[in-house]
């Protein structure tokens, strides 16, 4: 069973799994799947067009948002709809704090954290497990790598590799917030060969890592940081 406030307002084929929450004056626009044990905050919007400069008044009705279990979006958040992609999509756990803003095409994976006041520009790729800090912008494309860490207040114009940490104006350091918490302290030397020197690891896991963001940055034509 959902617990839906009655001020929410929910148009179009919205798909909804179960124990979701959706507190006062969000409103959700299909179609939209929203999968089990969300948490939506109030004042939250989902479904809008997304803001496209090349067709601001695109046609959004048939354009899908998915979204994933066990995510919390806090009050006035925005998620909107795909412009030339498939989908937008949030994955499990995410974390979106207040004002959060998830644009058109943009694909958040598993565990991404947004604090508070975050903008990410359209058909960004936010990786596993990855934190962008408060009042952060994220440029449009970028591909920000799995348990990567964003300084709060950054303008990101690169890609951001997988375990480092991004904070401007010093060099790339390592992410040992991540490393602790997800429980990489055996492979911190060679995620540190890697971050700082681009030395591949020998560890299959993290090989595996590096490989799946190496893919997206080399399809998105960036830089990387």
């Amino acid at each position: 069973m959902n617990k839906i406030h009655p001020t929410v307002i929910i148009e179009g084929d919205v798909k909804l799994g179960e124990n979701n929450e959706i507190l006062p004056y969000s409103v959700l626009y299909g179609p939209l799947e929203i999968g089990d044990n969300n948490l939506i905050g109030p004042h939250v919007i989902i479904g809008t067009s997304g803001e496209d400069t090349k067709d601001p008044r695109y046609d959004a009705s048939n354009n899908l948002i998915k979204i994933g279990n066990n995510n919390i979006i806090r009050e006035y958040s925005v998620i909107q709809k795909p412009r030339y992609e498939d989908s937008t999509q949030i994955g499990n756990d995410a974390y979106l704090m207040t004002g959060a803003y998830v644009p058109h095409d943009a694909i958040l994976y598993d565990g991404v954290t947004l604090s508070p006041h975050v903008a990410i520009g359209g058909i960004s790729r936010l990786m596993k497990s990855c934190t962008i800090g408060m009042g952060a912008s994220v440029h449009q494309y970028s591909i920000i790598g799995q348990y990567s860490m964003v300084a709060a207040n950054s303008a990101v114009i690169k890609n951001v590799k997988p375990f480092s940490r991004f904070i401007p104006g010093k060099p790339i350091s390592i992410n040992l917030y991540a490393i602790k918490k997800y429980g990489f302290e055996a492979f911190e030397k060679e995620i540190a060969s890697y971050v700082l020197e681009d030395i591949i690891p020998h560890n299959l896991e993290i090989l595996l890592i590096i490989e799946e963001f190496m893919k997206l940055h080399l399809a998105s034509k960036r830089r990387l940081y």
